[in-house]
């Protein structure tokens, strides 16, 4: 763990002055994205880049249509714009037809944004938190900073309320967990110990998720052995119930260019978090089990539209950091 600690830290140092392009796609990849497979790659041209999906890590189980894949490509799109930005490169995001997204950017003056310096810290903390409710200028601070065009936001604080999504939380687990084909999915991206994820670049870092890390020859056993609907429910119940709140995304439209753009909104909501000292994780089962959507979106007044995330926040630890590829492995 302490080579992790400080291959973690390298992904994660500070941008130079007058950054590369090179330097600003790297940064622009510690945004969140499902499963941590990175499903995105990148092309430049002049004073462009381009953010095009790659259905190489797609995963057909838990993702049956790429909503997710086009979410962690508008996380990574804003994290990109956010952070060329800041250091003197301004630009805009258009989506075309096809998902792909285009950054286009001009020479500029960089500023001191609060976004901007919560790249690196930002993590999805699967832990509990310590329940400690979030001052209402704050919350709305967090509505502002998620504030964009196509994109609804429901802030859930309510205690009755939680309580109903996190039985919808733990129902989705349920029916996930009891699908082959998710299960295998998801072994498929996990990393058990350190030298996997380093050797591996991408993935779900056992550490990362709270969980001991293990070598190979046990890894495929503890987890079929201790990894039990029971045991992910108790988890699941006891991180939502010492979280301060859930926030709910919602899409206008069930296209892509609406993903992405819920994608741009919760990476803007999950950096103003970290800015505030919140941390923040997914729970998405009740969007990922499509049955579940229509109870979710009548709890969180959007009846009749499709909720695209779900993510608690709260006060909580930090944990290990998530492993990223090189930007050689992304840049065609």
């Amino acid at each position: 763990m302490e080579d992790y600690a400080g291959y973690a830290a390298a992904l994660r140092k500070e941008l130079p002055a007058g950054p590369t392009l090179r330097d600003l796609i790297g940064y622009a990849t510690l945004a969140p994205n499902g499963h941590n497979t990175q499903p995105w790659r990148f092309t430049i041209e002049g004073n462009a880049i381009d953010i095009l999906p790659d259905p190489s890590r797609a995963t057909s189980a838990v993702d049956p249509d790429d909503h997710h894949l086009f979410v962690s490509l508008g996380c990574v799109a804003e994290t990109l714009r956010i952070a060329a930005e800041a250091t003197g490169r301004p630009g805009a995001i258009e989506v075309a037809g096809d998902g792909g997204v285009r950054f286009t950017f001009t020479e500029g003056t960089g500023w001191s944004d609060p976004l901007f310096a919560a790249i690196p810290k930002r993590q999805s903390t699967r832990a509990e938190f310590d329940g400690r409710p979030v001052p209402a200028a704050d919350l709305e601070a967090l509505a502002r900073a998620a504030s964009m065009p196509g994109v609804g936001l429901a802030l859930v604080t309510e205690r009755p309320r939680i309580n109903q999504i996190r039985d919808l939380i733990l129902v989705g687990n349920g029916v996930q967990m009891a699908d082959p084909a998710f299960m295998v999915e998801l072994k498929h991206w996990l990393r058990f110990n350190p030298k996997q994820a380093m050797e591996t670049g991408d993935g779900l870092f056992s550490a990362a998720s709270g969980n001991p890390v293990l070598p190979d020859l046990l890894a495929g056993p503890a987890f079929d052995h201790f990894f039990t609907v029971a045991s992910e429910n108790d988890k699941y119940a006891r991180q939502i119930d010492s979280s301060a709140g859930l926030a709910v995304f919602i899409g206008e439209r069930e296209d892509k260019a609406h993903w992405i753009a819920v994608g741009r909104a919760c990476q803007r909501f999950a950096l103003a978090a970290t800015s505030f000292g919140l941390r923040t994780s997914f729970v998405n089962q009740p969007v990922e089990v499509a049955p579940l959507r229509p109870q979710l979106a009548v709890l969180v007044g959007a009846s009749g539209k499709r909720p695209d995330l779900v993510m608690r926040f709260g006060y909580g630890p930090t944990l290990p950091f998530s492993p990223r590829r090189p930007v050689t492995a992304v840049l065609v």
